[in-house]
């Protein structure tokens, strides 16, 4: 087995090893994960923080040994950027930017150098709310979880990772998450809203925002009433989606 490090700061991750495949997630920098399967250009390489697998190119990732590997597995806490764009300094003494989420703490096993006070994590769940505000009109990217550009289920994933706190990648795994609440009077700010298609699939979520608001990712990262019925979006005058369940993660 063979492992890596994600040394940029956004590396897309693909169904299959091919530049024109779908973007199913991405790689964010200090994100650690295991290869397994490697090719002249591509390597299928396994997420440790969620378990998504996917194909990226080889040149863009760094490999590391397994002692190296096994030391970030038993940190139980890590530094993630709370900055929307930072630097760390590389080898070559190169100024590089990393995103928000990006993890500071294992930049010495890159031989990077992160010079700026380590940034202090939240986990208090009203944080969530305003970690969220930080990706308002990101526009929609399929497979994306950055300011830069985001899907649904990245932008949870990401809000919450940025507070110390898990949810897996995909929409419909986050909704095997948490406790569900009967009404929506329930949930507070910070709570995740599911919704459904017409043949009842999940495939939608956003976090639940004071007085009957939502903040998710639909054409780009806003803000939109809901009521039992789902999301009422005022630009279009109609609802976007149907509530399907709300879930207490923390």
């Amino acid at each position: 087995m063979q492992y890596g490090l994600a040394h940029l700061s956004v590396i897309p991750v693909r169904i299959n090893p091919d530049n024109t495949a779908e973007m199913i997630t991405q790689l964010i920098y200090g994100d650690h994960f295991k290869i397994k399967e490697e090719r002249k250009y591509w390597c299928r390489v396994q997420n440790r923080f969620d378990g998504i697998e996917g194909w990226v190119l080889n040149g863009q990732i760094t490999k590391i040994e397994e002692n190296s590997f096994l030391a970030i597995e038993e940190q139980h806490t890590c530094v993630l950027s709370q900055d929307l764009f930072t630097y760390i300094s590389t080898k070559k003494d190169v100024l590089q930017p990393v995103v928000l989420g990006s993890r500071l703490d294992v930049a010495p096993l890159l031989q990077h150098t992160y010079e700026e006070e380590a940034p202090t994590v939240f986990t208090a769940k009203q944080e969530l709310v305003k970690t969220a505000f930080l990706f308002l009109n990101a526009p929609f990217l399929n497979g994306g979880k950055t300011p830069l550009g985001t899907d649904a289920s990245g932008f949870t994933q990401m809000v919450y990772r940025l507070n110390n706190l898990k949810l897996l990648r995909t929409t419909q795994e986050q909704a095997k998450q948490g406790e569900a609440l009967s009404f929506i009077e329930e949930s507070e700010p910070g709570d995740l809203a599911f919704f459904d298609d017409s043949e009842g699939n999940i495939n939608h979520v956003g976090i639940i925002l004071q007085d009957n608001y939502i903040i998710h990712a639909h054409h780009k990262v806003r803000i939109d009433r809901i009521d039992h019925t789902g999301i009422f979006n005022t630009d279009e005058n109609r609802y976007s989606h149907q509530l399907r369940v709300i879930k207490k993660i923390v």
